[in-house]
């Protein structure tokens, strides 16, 4: 497994620098293309020299790349097509270099199966009259060269939680430096990130994008994670969004979906927001599996009624209560208009699948 390499792989970054210094002709721009591999939770990536410095995704070349080596595309036909759809400011070559987010599409122009941009698009142009606002709340963990929690001892386990969550102090804290750097590289890079805490188990972090309108919600945490892995790959250290890294009373990870239309923003939203949670009542199962890349799989072992979580198996709401499936905030309910939490979705999910489905079932009523 890639993540198995030893420090000894390591390379010195202060020789890279001075070659990162070299100054770059004033007409050639990296465009880094990152796109979902077949696994639907873990991004690709390569980079072309264009001599433009693009404003829109359509001024960018379709390019394409071996999708038998990224589990969607056999060898015998192997070319995938890259379409781009959002640029963002590149925090790692800098200048005019950029990072391109795209679609994935196979020789027939039909997307991937891990494509699940195209249809999350057209549910959010469907219900363009509710304006869909999403937040996700990305928890995740950093993990040491041998797939240990950063900072854990090797030969045991840290102290119960309780003193990590927002924790101050190298006794509490592992991996600061890549949250700060994401945080910072993220914002540089145009996505909406909006803040970063550390979370209950140690070595767990968890940033938060939004509020972010109809397809751009994907499209930001997409980029938000590729950022993070890059940053991370330059520490040395790893990052998985396992939805549960540890296994027994240690909290798992997940990317709470938080959701409000115009109407559930305005005076007495409140009503709205109660009918969205009925219609979400009703459709628990599809959207348990829309919520992770395994139709449930992965949020069995995360969604077990017990370290914050709801039952993977029974539908539940509640004011301010973290157990429940979905949580309306004690602000909202005093204020009565604002947004519902919904703390069902993976940590691993993808961000296309979860803003779609609570489009499809709060709004269209498919």
């Amino acid at each position: 497994m890639a993540g198995l390499m030893t420090n000894a792989s390591a390379t010195n970054k202060a020789v890279l620098d001075r070659y990162m210094r070299l100054p770059q002709p004033d007409d050639k721009v990296m465009a880094t293309y990152v796109w979902i591999d077949g696994t639907g939770e873990y991004v690709r990536a390569k980079t072309r020299t264009i001599d433009f410095i693009p404003k829109t995704p359509s001024e960018l070349p379709i390019w394409n790349y071996d999708g038998s080596s990224t589990y969607q595309a056999e060898g015998s036909n192997s070319d995938v097509y890259l379409y781009p759809v959002a640029i963002y400011r590149d925090p790692f070559c800098l200048g005019n270099n950029r990072l391109v987010l795209c679609d994935t599409y196979k020789y027939n122009k039909k997307p991937t199966e891990s494509n699940h941009r195209n249809s999350c698009l057209e549910a959010m142009t469907a219900a363009a009259e509710y304006e869909p606002w999403f937040g996700i709340e990305q928890e995740y963990t950093l993990l040491d060269n041998d797939l240990h929690p950063f900072g854990w001892p090797k030969n045991g386990f840290p102290g119960p939680q309780g003193p990590y969550y927002c924790g101050v102090g190298a006794n509490k804290v592992f991996g600061r430096d890549i949250v700060e750097a994401h945080y910072r590289a993220a914002l540089y890079a145009g996505v909406n990130i909006s803040g970063t805490n550390a979370e209950v188990m140690p070595a767990q972090w968890e940033f938060q994008v939004g509020p972010c309108e109809g397809i751009t919600m994907g499209d930001d945490l997409w980029m938000a994670r590729y950022i993070l892995h890059r940053v991370a790959e330059d520490f040395g250290v790893n990052v998985s969004l396992d939805p549960k890294p540890m296994k027994g009373e240690w909290n798992g990870a997940g990317a709470h979906c938080n959701f409000s239309t115009k109407a559930m923003r305005e005076e007495n939203g409140i009503a709205e927001i109660e009918k969205a949670i009925e219609k979400l009542s009703r459709c628990h199962v599809k959207h348990i599996k829309a919520y992770d890349p395994h139709e449930g799989k992965d949020n069995e072992r995360r969604l077990t009624g017990r370290c914050e979580t709801s039952s993977i198996h029974d539908f539940s709401a509640g004011v301010a209560n973290r157990g429940c499936s979905i949580r309306v905030p004690r602000g909202v309910a005093e204020e009565r208009k604002g947004y519902l939490e919904d703390r069902r979705p993976a940590s691993n999910s993808d961000p296309y699948q979860v803003t779609e489905v609570v489009v499809r079932t709060t709004c269209l009523d498919q």
